[in-house]
């Protein structure tokens, strides 16, 4: 029997990792494609047409690419979103989405902490005056202690569980909106409930966003939230960029609608273009919140089981995300 093929397409480092796993786990039934063409010499699907299974990070994995990958059975996702994989195309065709929710938590919440820290501090504006000759601490907004001050954490999955303990140590007080949590269930983890975004957005004086991008969150935070929040607010984003309207957050940051952002997630990745780049009072990096060595190796291990346990074991994955996916279609 022919073993399953499994296309790693335009994903990070070579395979050596996941065919030793393989090696470990006794799956001698799956071969392992890494396809490397970042510069999109060939279409996708001329890659990937007689693959059982696939690994993306970023490619668009539309209704119409699907009708291309006629033996696919899985798409496994190295990541927590899956925003970029037509859900619906998918369940219908019968092929398994699966993500790994949870591998990076402990980064994400840390990264955000620390984005706090540094817009409160101006510590990376205050860095790049003082390598351009200005040494004034005075320079640029004012800056408050955060002892006392709120923080509003919109929905509230496992990441923001994890900056509980930080956010508490920094003595925040937390507002949450989580339509689904009730505020006995917040209760327990010292949070207090926000019945309605608006009321967060008034009321925090940090916003950090933790909601996945669907087509409801789609711009969430645009013109007439930034409105709402404190003139000497700052917002937080690390879930992802489309979450914000980045034209509106640029004319807030600009108008002094709001003090300043921490920006880990851009609308425009793929170009890796964004006006935020040229601001004062935003602090960005590219993407980079999840990241950490064993969060790379833990994510990789977990896309990797995903595969054997649909192909190889023939069962359903451990993260399947269109639960309702008809196994035997495929």
């Amino acid at each position: 029997m022919n073993p399953y093929r499994v296309v790693y397409y335009n994903v990070d480092d070579t395979l050596e990792y996941e065919n030793a796993l393989l090696n470990e786990w006794s799956i001698t039934d799956m071969e392992l494609i890494e396809v490397k063409d970042r510069e999109g010499r060939r279409p996708f699907t001329s890659y990937a047409a007689d693959a059982d299974g696939i690994v993306v990070e970023y490619e668009q994995i539309t209704r119409s690419v699907l009708q291309n990958l006629p033996k696919c059975k899985i798409i496994s996702l190295q990541s927590i979103g899956y925003n970029n994989i037509d859900i619906s195309a998918a369940t219908e065709y019968g092929v398994c989405v699966t993500n790994i929710p949870g591998f990076c938590t402990e980064e994400v919440a840390l990264h955000c902490v620390g984005l706090l820290i540094d817009l409160v501090r101006k510590i990376s504006y205050l860095d790049r005056s003082v390598r351009a000759g200005n040494w004034n601490p005075l320079l640029g907004y004012q800056t408050h202690r955060v002892t006392g001050k709120t923080i509003g954490l919109v929905f509230f999955g496992g990441i923001p569980k994890a900056m509980m303990p930080m956010l508490k140590a920094l003595g925040l007080n937390v507002l949450v909106y989580a339509p689904t949590k009730t505020k006995w269930y917040l209760a327990q983890y010292g949070a207090e409930k926000a019945d309605t975004l608006e009321e967060l957005l008034a009321a925090s004086d940090f916003v950090s966003l933790h909601t996945p991008l669907l087509p409801e969150t789609r711009h969430m935070i645009s013109t007439p939230q930034l409105a709402r929040m404190k003139k000497s607010a700052f917002l937080i984003n690390t879930a992802r960029g489309a979450v914000v309207d980045e034209a509106a957050l640029v004319q807030a940051l600009k108008n002094g609608e709001i003090c300043g952002a921490g920006i880990d997630v851009i609308e425009d990745e793929a170009n890796e273009k964004s006006e935020l780049f040229s601001l004062e009072n935003v602090v960005i990096t590219p993407h980079a919140a999840f990241v950490s060595e064993e969060s790379f190796y833990e994510g990789r291990k977990r896309a990797l089981r995903q595969l054997v346990l649909r192909l190889s074991q023939h069962t359903a994955p451990e993260f399947l995300v269109n639960k309702e996916v008809d196994l035997n279609l495929r």
